[in-house]
């Protein structure tokens, strides 16, 4: 098995986010399960920031638009939320 970088902090985002998957079920926006992991966060003493913005440096200029993190996790993971909205009760 291949070790893994910040590996408990990864096992802590992959439980965290099991419980959101687990609980709410599928098929909302993206939106609810990034409020819900928020509260996950907040329960499990979990440090998170949402939309973080970075500057993004190319060529040694500052481009006009940003990078937007859905979450920076542990101050070192980046975590992105994506959802299929529009299929509650399709399963």
């Amino acid at each position: 098995m291949t070790d893994l970088l910040f590996e408990n902090k990864t096992y802590a985002i992959i439980g965290l986010c099991m419980e959101v998957h687990r609980t709410p079920g599928h098929g909302f926006s993206e939106i609810v399960y990034k409020d819900a992991i928020v509260y996950e966060a907040i329960l499990k003493n979990i440090q998170l920031e949402r939309e973080k913005e970075f500057k993004i440096e190319y060529k040694q200029t500052i481009l006009k638009h940003s990078f937007f993190a859905d979450f920076v996790i542990f101050n070192d993971i980046i975590v992105e939320i994506k959802a299929i909205e529009n299929a509650i009760n399709e399963a």
